[in-house]
């Protein structure tokens, strides 16, 4: 499941490059759209009601089309923060994080801005593909945590970069967690 940004839908270059990495690969992938850009609206809603979106949507898809299969949970700049934030509780294997927006820009050194907390808490592999001029910062690696830089910045519109970057990720996440049978999709069409 990939989600979108602040500002942008389930049409970035970014996600478009993923999911034809991931289907390439043999995997299904759902694309989800926030409420608020469903009822037309631009502006985000605060964080709690997004990941209760995100939950929302993933309880009833496995209830239905993702019943029994593992779940990769993503998405790009504020999509990649919902993602962390709900990847417990969602019961993700692993998440994609495409431009994570590690600070607002111009705010690096302000520690109170850092969304590092959010990608340090998730508890399974992390692969963040971020551009290597990005205003919003560039996280640093971790025990979980793979940073692929690509050429560009936030907009990562470098699609090859993207999509080599996630079609190299997917298979060995998986496989390194034991729970994947090869040819099983990760996530559902639609």
């Amino acid at each position: 499941m990939l989600g979108h940004g602040a500002g942008g839908g389930i049409d970035a270059p970014d996600l478009s490059a993923a999911t034809q990495a991931a289907r390439a690969a043999g995997f299904s992938v759902a694309l989800v759209e926030q409420p608020y850009r469903v009822a037309g609206r631009r502006s985000p809603a605060p964080a709690h009601q997004l990941d209760a979106a995100w939950l929302a949507v993933i309880a009833e898809l496995g209830r239905g089309p993702l019943r029994g299969l593992s779940l990769i949970a993503g998405g790009r700049s504020s999509g990649a923060r919902v993602a962390c934030r709900t990847a417990c509780a969602s019961g993700a294997l692993a998440v994609l994080c495409l431009a994570f927006p590690l600070h607002p820009p111009g705010l690096a050194d302000d520690p109170a801005k850092s969304r590092l907390p959010e990608l340090d808490a998730v508890p399974v592999p992390v692969l963040v593909v971020q551009g290597e001029r990005d205003p919003f910062g560039i996280p640093p690696p971790g025990p979980s945590r793979q940073v692929v830089r690509v050429p560009g910045n936030h907009s990562l519109r470098n699609v090859r970069a993207v999509e080599a970057a996630v079609a190299q990720w997917l298979p060995g996440c998986l496989a390194a967690r034991g729970r994947w049978r090869r040819g099983q999709p990760a996530v559902p069409s639609g």
